[in-house]
């Protein structure tokens, strides 16, 4: 059995660096040389100072879970997350390749890169 194919996620105008370097295996955040502050979603203007003096830094791509939910409608079940990063900042995800009875609250992960069906990698964390 082959593992689970996850959806193609087109890029928007400005996150091309973000999905170049997942497919690389390099987790990327933008980071305001300004302010000194980094954020996620990517996006052209600092939500922090306003600054469009931006630029992409690779994140540690560890972090800890600040909430989740199991979604057991959907066959098979999986668990969608926010992610905090060492960063600073937090990230909607998947928890893969964890016993979803273990996943809690504050539990330490890091970022895995899974095949996307366009032939990319998606971002998604397990335990650490």
């Amino acid at each position: 059995m082959s593992e689970k194919l996850y959806p193609v996620v087109p890029p928007t105008p400005g996150t091309e660096p973000y999905w170049e370097g997942a497919k690389a295996g390099k987790l990327m955040v933008k980071f305001c040389t300004d302010c000194k502050k980094p954020h996620h979603y990517p996006r052209g203007v600092c939500p922090h100072c306003m600054s469009t003096n931006l630029e992409w830094r690779q994140a540690k791509g560890t972090g800890e879970i600040y909430t989740y939910s199991i979604m057991h409608a959907a066959k098979p079940a999986y668990v969608i997350a926010y992610v905090t990063l060492d960063e600073g900042v937090s990230m909607m995800t998947n928890i893969v390749d964890v016993d979803h009875a273990k996943v809690k609250v504050g539990q330490k992960v890091k970022v895995v890169f899974k095949d996307s069906e366009g032939g990319g990698k998606l971002p998604c964390f397990t335990a650490a």
